[in-house]
């Protein structure tokens, strides 16, 4: 299961094309609003979930046990991109300042882009930042000419690319795999494993058109030069760069940004996530 389903995910899209094509019988589905992760692992409901390492803190912090485990990275960059009205080819962070802009609510991507907004010189209480709900109403709203700019993953197809929040600030632990511990000692989780480092390596090193093609049953509505161009802006980025091990100073990092932010009351020992 997939918290959200985008191209940035394209390893872990790739992996279920590869299982498939084996022979495999592999489910996919997308984290409803009111589903929890580490609930459906316990229960047993799904076995692998695209996540993020940051989304076992705050249930740490309220005493949620067990938790799942992250074991594998998918992408190493934050994934959102800033779309505007029109082209902006010098375009700088403090252009914000005084603009409307549609913000993705979730607490990652909103945490990583009130840290970019600081970290590239912008003073995030002088936007006007707007809450227009899931993804999909967000490029709604914009379509319908709400806001100046709207923060959304590739591929989007409304308006035009002006940034990339990934690109304009440090490599961090941004999503990953993860699962129940038990089921790492299953032969399925060995097998999973082995196909994942096949595709997120083929990801990175792949032309973006196949890899659409790979992928572009898992996107029917979206025409497949949008999504070679998704793909492309995100193996430029470096988002699949590195090994499938999760990096402990790419943790850090994300603990540094939360703490910063005041989303967690303490830092949480990597080998109590990640495993």
């Amino acid at each position: 299961m997939a918290s959200r389903h985008s191209a940035f995910y394209s390893p872990l899209l790739c992996c279920l094309r590869f299982l498939r094509d084996e022979g495999r019988e592999v489910t996919y589905g997308v984290l409803g609003a009111d589903q929890r992760t580490y609930a459906l692992i316990r229960d047993g409901a799904v076995d692998i979930v695209q996540s993020a390492v940051s989304s076992n803190w705050k249930p740490r912090e309220r005493g949620v046990e067990p938790l799942p485990v992250h074991f594998a990275q998918i992408n190493q960059r934050d994934g959102f991109f800033l779309f505007g009205r029109q082209p902006e080819p010098a375009f700088d962070w403090k252009q914000l300042e005084g603009h409307t802009l549609l913000a993705d609510h979730g607490l990652q991507p909103l945490v990583m882009l009130k840290y970019a907004v600081r970290h590239n010189g912008a003073d995030w209480r002088k936007i006007k930042v707007i809450d227009a709900g899931t993804p999909e109403k967000m490029e709604a709203a914009f379509g319908a000419g709400t806001a100046d700019y709207v923060h959304l993953q590739a591929p989007a197809v409304c308006g035009e690319m002006v940034v990339s929040v990934g690109g304009s600030m440090p490599a961090v632990a941004f999503s990953s795999l993860c699962c129940g511990r038990e089921y790492q000692k299953t032969e399925t989780y060995r097998a999973f494993l082995k196909v994942y480092e096949r595709a997120r390596a083929w990801v990175r090193t792949a032309s973006a058109e196949e890899v659409a093609a790979a992928e572009s049953s898992f996107f029917p509505l979206i025409a497949s030069e949008v999504l070679t161009s998704a793909i492309k802006r995100y193996q430029a980025l470096g988002c699949w760069d590195g090994s499938i091990e999760i990096p402990q100073d790419l943790y850090e990092q994300a603990l540094n940004i939360f703490q910063a932010a005041g989303e967690i009351t303490w830092r949480h020992r990597y080998e109590e996530v990640v495993g």
